[in-house]
Parts: structure tokens; C-alpha cells; sequence
């Protein structure tokens, strides 16, 4: 008879200030009545890969395959895999669509290796809305890239040069966040860190 997987729950927080900038994650890692801290920090790197690290350290931390839920306050983590985008960028080798590849590679390759081993459900909750863990997470988080002699994020920093943003949901040169046309046709702009990009015209052909 093979027996049930060890049932583990995970809160995951990650920041960056600014962003990009220092970074950190902060992991609570619950198994029965074991408890579990783990957190770090890099000299530059931003919220999203923050927020993707401290999924995957938590869940490298479990010696054994597990049923786990992870829970976080990024929808860019929890939609990326529970919606399957994640899935499908590597599906197409890691392109996002034919014009843009898809953004922190290095960490979406082992995360989704890692949702392989383990049975891994992602859940949502609302940042700095009173849970407990979560709060434990993000003050991990914080406290982490306050540190000195922060380590270098190697994915990060040797990073292919970013696209040049031209259309409506191409990620922020700043956070990768899909950036979003306002009410200027002429402007687009980054819902999360507000950055905003002015769209130049395509040249036509020949010119």
C-alpha cells in the first residue's frame, strides 16, 4: 500500500526596494509541529524573482516528495503556475509569444522541476491583511535586504538586455509586470510600479 504524501504548508513572501534593487525572501515552512524559517537576500534583484526564490527554496527545503500548498500575496507567482502560463512558456521554449521571451527563465526551469516532484497547489492572500505567516514571510523578507554584503542574484544580474517596450503587454524593463495602455494612446504604463513608457512610432517599411 503506498502511503499518503506528507501534507506541508508553505508561506513565501519576496521585496525589493526599490524595484529593482536590494531584494529578499522570506519562507515559514509548517510540517505537523515542525516549524521552518528561511530567508536571504541579493544586492540587486526585483520583487517577482523574490517572490518566485522563496517558492523554490521552500519547496527544495522538503527532503522527501510532498502534497504541499504554498501560499503568497504575488499574483504573478500563483497565476503563472496555476493558471499554466508558466507551463506553456516553457511548452514553447520559453517564448511567451513569437516577438518575447519569457522573463526569468532561470527560475520558472526550477520551480516548475520542482511542482514535478512535489503535489503543489499555489493560493493566493491578501498582503498585510493579518495572517499570521504571511506577515512572518514578509518581515523575513524585508529584514533580509537590509543585510550587508548582499550576494549578487546571478539570473538577474547577467541577464539578456531587455526589449524595448512597443505594445501593450510587454513586461516592465523595472518589475516584468505586463504594462497597460492608459487613456493616451501614446502611453503605457506599469500597473505595479507605475513606471511609465511613451510608444514611438514603427518606421515604415523603406523608410
Amino acid at each position: 500500500m503506498v502511503e499518503p504524501l506528507k501534507k506541508v504548508t508553505i508561506y513565501t513572501d519576496g521585496a525589493a526596494e526599490p524595484n529593482p534593487g536590494r531584494g529578499g525572501y522570506g519562507v515559514v515552512i509548517l510540517l505537523r509541529n515542525q516549524r521552518r524559517e528561511l530567508s536571504g537576500g541579493f544586492r540587486l534583484t526585483t520583487n517577482n524573482r523574490m517572490e518566485v526564490l522563496a517558492a523554490i527554496l521552500g519547496l527544495e527545503a522538503l527532503d522527501e516528495p510532498s502534497d504541499v500548498t504554498v501560499h503568497s500575496d504575488s499574483q504573478y507567482l500563483v497565476d503563472a503556475i496555476e493558471k499554466g502560463w508558466a507551463r506553456r512558456w516553457r511548452a514553447k521554449a520559453w517564448w511567451r509569444n513569437k516577438d518575447h521571451r519569457a522573463i526569468n527563465i532561470d527560475l520558472w526551469e526550477r520551480l516548475l522541476g520542482l511542482c514535478e516532484t512535489h503535489t503543489v497547489k499555489f493560493v493566493w492572500v491578501r498582503g498585510h491583511s493579518g495572517i499570521r505567516e504571511n506577515e512572518r514571510a514578509d518581515w523575513l523578507s524585508i529584514q533580509s535586504l537590509e543585510d550587508d554584503d548582499l550576494p549578487p542574484d546571478e539570473g538577474y544580474e547577467n541577464r539578456q538586455p531587455e526589449e524595448k517596450i512597443t505594445r501593450e503587454g510587454q513586461p516592465c524593463i523595472r518589475c516584468s509586470t505586463p504594462v497597460i495602455r492608459r487613456t493616451s494612446q501614446k502611453v503605457l504604463s506599469c500597473p505595479t510600479c507605475h513606471l511609465r513608457y511613451r510608444v514611438q512610432r514603427q518606421l515604415r517599411k523603406g523608410a
